[in-house]
């Protein structure tokens, strides 16, 4: 039957976005970033952001607890980040070599980081993890590096959660071990037989679809005490992690101090930018490996990241963020408790995550992600949430609503 001239068609702009960029981008999108691996309902596309705040292509406004997976640390579009962007974009930004902003920014990460004696700067924190990993093997003549099981590194072969075009060549010098478990640490090390470079670790065990640990302090300066031992460097993986548990390195909360960290994610709010920092007796290896890229000396990244820092320090971000995050936490505890919803959170609270007890498949997150996205909150199902230094307490009590509907929806399943 033809159409009316009067018949109104409602074209969805999300899924014709994804239509299109499935003729043309394989899978329709890469990586961690495609909504095809979240619940149903999930946007891909959007239109804009600010504050806490994200509006999608088809013009739904929610509240943002994943701050685009980290990056956003002091609040999209934050205006004296965006203004130093700006006046650094209409000087220069990827020229023949740096601008100064380079060596302001260095001399900066280096008096604020408490183990630092000097930084190297580049675009991603798989550039910074893999560095960290070739200065430790120049530094010290050998192969193997000691990673703990199931934490996530960077998206390249030799650490890339796919083993899709990996080779086991790739891999030839990885030692595992457990995090929090000194034993198996030990045992890693006896597996290395002397040719041990580095430990590599993150902040805290933040692997995919699993409860949270924070490190244990008795972990954390064991790995200190084997490295001095072994002549080895100890490596934190801080790009999730960085600036929102300490400004001056997230293990400064257990006391332990790396040779090594790798940042990314929050350091310039949303721009583009990563460094490597580290302590003197690695100066002269951080010379020798080559690292480079075409974007590395990108200026706007760095002035943006010279003004999220000092708005961190200014505001005590990780304070700031961690007060918002118990205030979810306590809020969704007392909703869980309310639907008889069995929970468990874990993480710091500027980096919660919710998993419902008894969800091996995620049914239960999946359903409450989605029924509380309609009702105005982003929430993930699986990976741990970011607060960032916008969520007010109205924020987070608008994010409760939501999740008050999340919980009535894992309710009605039974």
């Amino acid at each position: 039957m033809p159409e009316s001239p009067n018949t109104v068609i409602h074209l969805d702009p999300d899924a014709m976005l994804r239509g299109r960029a499935r003729r043309v981008i394989p899978g329709g999108l890469w990586g961690h970033l495609n909504a095809a691996r979240l619940p149903e309902g999930y946007p891909q596309y959007y239109a804009r952001a600010e504050g806490c705040r994200l509006w999608d292509v088809n013009g739904r406004e929610v509240v943002d607890f994943m701050s685009s997976w980290g990056p956003i640390v002091l609040g999209h579009h934050h205006p004296a980040v965006e203004q130093a962007a700006r006046r650094q974009a209409d000087l220069g930004d990827c020229m023949n070599g740096p601008a100064p902003v380079l060596v302001e920014l260095a001399e900066r990460l280096v008096g604020l980081i408490a183990h630092a004696d000097w930084c190297l700067l580049a675009k991603n924190g798989t550039d910074a993890t893999t560095a960290c990993v070739t200065i430790a093997r120049a530094a010290t003549g050998r192969r193997k590096v000691l990673v703990a099981r199931g934490s996530y590194h960077g998206a390249v072969p030799w650490c890339s959660p796919s083993l899709a075009g990996v080779t086991a060549e790739d891999r030839a010098h990885l030692v595992s071990y457990d995090y929090n478990d000194i034993a198996s640490v030990e045992a890693a090390v006896a597996e290395a037989k002397g040719d041990m470079a580095a430990i590599l670790v993150t902040a805290f065990r933040h692997d995919m679809a699993l409860p949270l640990e924070l490190p244990d302090p008795a972990f954390a300066q064991a790995l200190r005490t084997i490295c001095d031992q072994q002549g080895a460097a100890l490596v934190v993986d801080d790009v999730r992690a960085g600036f929102r548990l300490h400004m001056a390195g997230s293990w400064e909360t257990v006391g332990v101090r790396p040779d090594l960290s790798a940042w990314s994610k929050a350091i310039a709010n949303g721009h583009p930018l990563a460094a490597v920092t580290g302590a003197e007796w690695l100066r002269q290896a951080a010379t020798q490996v080559f690292t480079t890229g075409s974007f590395w000396c990108g200026a706007v990244p760095m002035a943006a990241a010279l003004a999220t820092l000092g708005e961190l320090e200014r505001i005590d971000g990780p304070a700031t963020m961690a007060a918002m995050g118990q205030r979810l936490r306590d809020g969704l505890d007392a909703l869980a408790a309310r639907h008889g919803v069995p929970i468990r959170q874990s993480g710091p609270p500027q980096m919660p995550l919710v998993l419902f007890e008894g969800d091996a498949g995620f049914r239960l997150g999946d359903a409450f992600c989605s029924a509380a996205l309609a009702a105005g909150a982003y929430f993930h199902p699986r990976h741990n949430m970011f607060l960032n230094c916008a969520h007010t307490e109205a924020d987070i009590d608008r994010g409760l609503q939501a999740a008050d509907a999340g919980f009535a929806a894992v309710a009605r399943l039974g």
